[in-house]
């Protein structure tokens, strides 16, 4: 997955000019639903269908709005859009698989996976539920990497300084490496990964996290009052408002990634629940990794390819949407460059 997304980070940005300015928020949407759907969703969608998945995807998407949860099938104009949506990805992929299966070919990707699995008694996941699974796959990765990669960028651009580390270390890693990137790679970029886990840490996606407790339990507080939690019960908790707990973070409010380097590591102070923007436990974010891997990937050509300067104000969040988006546009200077490593 490495490689594919850095060819299509490298295919993206070969489109931008020399210079200009654009709105980053958008421009990297555009991107991670690339990067997200031709990872995930097998070669047929990314050689014959990708936009038309696309445009399904995106239907599916403006059906997903804050009233949905109380009345997920009213029947408004844009339930109506995604149930059409939800129907007709259906029978892409259902024309996918058959393909896959009567020809006997077998691909390296996640729907391969998906057509592959067994549940504990042996059944294999039908049509629907493959589908239903591709679909959950690329929505719990697409907008949370969006919003991720543009709080990253706007904080560094902002705080010039964090900005500085990472094209340094950016330079190291080329010393090392030369112009290869590969998953090995990326994960040496420690400066890069805390600052995008410190943007994630003051702007988490999810506003809230939910579990039902399947036992009888008891909660004791910092300050030692305890909770009894049934059996059945839902158990909510809020990454946004525990991600800022001044006992455990320094200075919440403010944005420092040093926060979790060696000899601080904040996000461990209280535990290992002390971090949650990707939830935690048995149920804990499983796209952790790729999103890690796919920011990483398009900062890193960002950083190596351009120079850029915030022209906007610095941006909001947008409390409007069931994730928690950025309000407005994110207007920036870019000006191409090839960045050189000193001998």
């Amino acid at each position: 997955q490495d490689i594919k997304i850095n060819y299509y980070v490298q295919e993206y940005f070969s489109k931008w000019g020399e210079s200009g300015t654009v709105d980053l928020k958008y421009e990297l949407e555009h991107l991670i639903i690339l990067t997200a759907s031709r990872c995930l969703l097998g070669r047929e969608v990314r050689e014959k269908l990708f936009d038309d998945v696309s445009a399904l995807f995106h239907d599916l998407d403006n059906g997903m709005q804050p009233i949905s949860v109380l009345f997920p099938y009213l029947p408004i104009p844009a339930h109506k859009r995604r149930d059409r949506a939800r129907a007709r990805l259906a029978e892409i992929f259902a024309t996918i698989i058959k393909s896959r299966k009567a020809s006997g070919q077998s691909e390296e990707d996640m729907l391969q996976c998906f057509i592959d699995s067994k549940y504990k008694n042996g059944r294999p996941t039908t049509e629907g539920e493959v589908t239903g699974l591709l679909i959950a796959a690329l929505f719990a990765g697409q907008h949370t990497s969006s919003i991720t990669s543009t709080w990253t960028g706007a904080y560094m651009l902002r705080f010039k300084q964090y900005f500085a580390e990472a094209v340094e270390e950016q330079k190291d890693v080329m010393k090392r490496h030369g112009d290869k990137i590969d998953h090995d790679i990326l994960a040496e970029m420690d400066v890069l990964y805390r600052c995008i886990k410190e943007a994630l840490r003051l702007h988490p996606p999810l506003i809230m996290l939910l579990r039902q407790s399947h036992s009888d339990f008891t909660v004791t507080t910092k300050e030692g009052k305890e909770y009894d939690i049934p059996k059945g019960h839902i158990v909510a908790t809020s990454p946004s408002f525990a991600n800022r707990l001044p006992h455990i973070y320094k200075n919440p409010d403010s944005y420092d990634p040093d926060r979790f380097s060696p000899g601080r590591e904040e996000d461990k102070a209280a535990g290992a629940f002390s971090y949650i923007s990707f939830g935690g436990g048995r149920h804990g974010c499983l796209g952790e990794p790729f999103a890690y891997l796919q920011i990483k990937a398009i900062w890193t050509h960002l950083l190596r390819n351009f120079e850029f300067e915030l022209v906007s104000p610095f941006p909001e969040n947008d409390w409007n949407a069931m994730v928690v988006g950025i309000k407005g546009e994110v207007m920036v200077n870019y000006k191409r460059r090839k960045l050189v490593v000193d001998n």
